[in-house]
């Protein structure tokens, strides 16, 4: 029965890497504060994705992302394994979360759990988790980490960090841990503290977790991504997930802060409106020019759509049983930044290294795409600000991190800015920590 199932998957794993599906739009028309969403395509197999991997590969000796005219890039760090998010320290120490996908046995159950796993690894995640913070310290300031340490280890699948006085929080997959911290510590011996659950277990479908504290240190805001696509696992499965959770530092009290965001990663503040931004990852299976992935402010009880409807009033025809009762308040995002470009760090500019053009607009990390033709993301780019809100089309920054051959030497993750004003890139199929200036 084993070897028949196995046989079924590699089959059927091969007829939807072959499927025909291609956009019809450019993606640029996915991109902006109006995007354009076609109708969804009627397929005969709905529930076949277009499969459009960049088998990961890692960077040949000497090699490295290609900047946008104007800018410049050098490697801050390399050697490092899965590296994915950023926090840079008040007195410019780098912290990156090493990290991969925790075990996950219910979610990778069946022919469609095993396909999704092929193409996890094949893309260049799936492998075991390093579990570990490392500390990377430029203590001349010429944009290269001299120094290298383990921070904290044995953690379990962290990703989000926040700093708050002398304490440390670390949003693993299933819990927020806080630790002691001085300014110059290299290594952490003391045990974290939990302070708040997270919805894990043994499903776990979206299992980064990003933190952001806020502007008093009071608050700390978690995101928690769906425990399905679209459903599919039943919502009993999806208890505070495609969610912001808000959590009290002094008593680990946590609420509902917004829903309805299906994988909401890249927390950040508006330098100008001071409101909590994410960058959301939009659903799948609906072809390649839907659903556009966006960066939007996010509103204390507000629901932008998951699952029932995308951006938007746009019913998702799919979830059963329908409700148009939430479709009918779901918040239209800001601003769309191309179909499953997959968005996973982003960064307003505070800086002063960069032109003034740049003060207040956002970097964005996109990881790019598994399930689209032809493929997007694989790229960073700025989307440029005015007052507070979104202004025109997005620049990109960086690029060249797919080959001629389709080969993936590299997928961009966190983004964080680093002391002197430098935007630093998070590579994890590169395994290195990247530095943009202008140039």
């Amino acid at each position: 029965m084993k070897r028949r199932t196995l046989m079924t998957g590699l089959l059927l794993f091969a007829a939807i890497a072959g499927c025909a599906e291609m956009a019809r739009l450019p993606l640029e028309a996915g991109m902006g504060p109006r995007p354009t969403l076609p109708p969804p395509p009627r397929s005969a197999l709905p529930s076949m994705p277009t499969v459009h991997i960049a088998p990961a590969t890692g960077w040949p000796q000497g090699a490295a992302p290609r900047p946008a005219p104007g800018f410049r890039v050098q490697a801050f760090a390399t050697g490092l394994a899965h590296p994915r998010s950023l926090l840079v320290l008040p007195n410019g120490d780098v912290l990156v979360a090493e990290t991969d996908a925790p075990p996950r046995p219910d979610d990778e159950k069946g022919v469609k759990g095993w396909i999704s796993k092929q193409i996890m690894q094949k893309a260049g995640s799936h492998r075991r988790s390093p579990n570990r913070i490392a500390l990377l310290r430029d203590a001349d300031g010429d944009g290269i980490a001299e120094t290298r340490s383990v921070l904290l280890s044995d953690l379990n699948s962290p990703f989000g960090m926040a700093l708050i006085g002398n304490h440390l929080y670390v949003a693993n997959t299933d819990a927020v841990l806080r630790f002691p911290y001085r300014s110059g510590d290299t290594s952490i011996a003391a045990p974290g503290v939990m302070l708040a659950p997270l919805p894990a277990g043994k499903l776990n479908h979206h299992w980064t977790k990003d933190l952001v504290a806020s502007r008093d240190g009071k608050r700390l805001y978690a995101s928690v991504g769906s425990n399905s696509n679209i459903v599919e696992n039943g919502l009993e499965n999806e208890v505070n997930r495609a969610a912001i959770l808000e959590i009290d530092v002094a008593s680990g009290a946590t609420r509902l802060y917004a829903s309805g965001l299906r994988n909401p990663n890249g927390l950040g503040w508006n330098p100008v409106t001071g409101e909590l931004w994410a960058a959301v990852n939009e659903r799948d299976e609906l072809g390649s020019d839907l659903v556009p992935d966006y960066i939007t402010s996010v509103r204390a009880g507000g629901f932008y759509g998951w699952p029932w409807s995308y951006y938007g009033q746009h019913v998702d025809e799919r979830v059963k049983p329908a409700r148009p009762d939430m479709v009918a308040k779901a918040i239209v995002p800001d601003y769309a930044v191309g179909a499953h470009t997959a968005p996973l760090g982003m960064a307003f500019y505070t800086g002063k290294l960069f032109a003034p053009a740049f003060q207040g607009g956002a970097f964005v990390g996109q990881h790019g795409s598994w399930n689209r033709k032809p493929r997007s993301g694989y790229k960073v780019i700025f989307v440029p600000f005015r007052d507070g809100r979104p202004d025109g089309m997005p620049r990109d920054v960086l690029d060249g991190f797919v080959d001629a051959d389709g080969n993936a030497m590299g997928r961009p993750v966190g983004v964080a800015l680093d002391k002197q004003g430098g935007v630093l890139v998070a590579d994890d199929v590169g395994g290195a920590v990247w530095r943009v200036i202008p140039g």
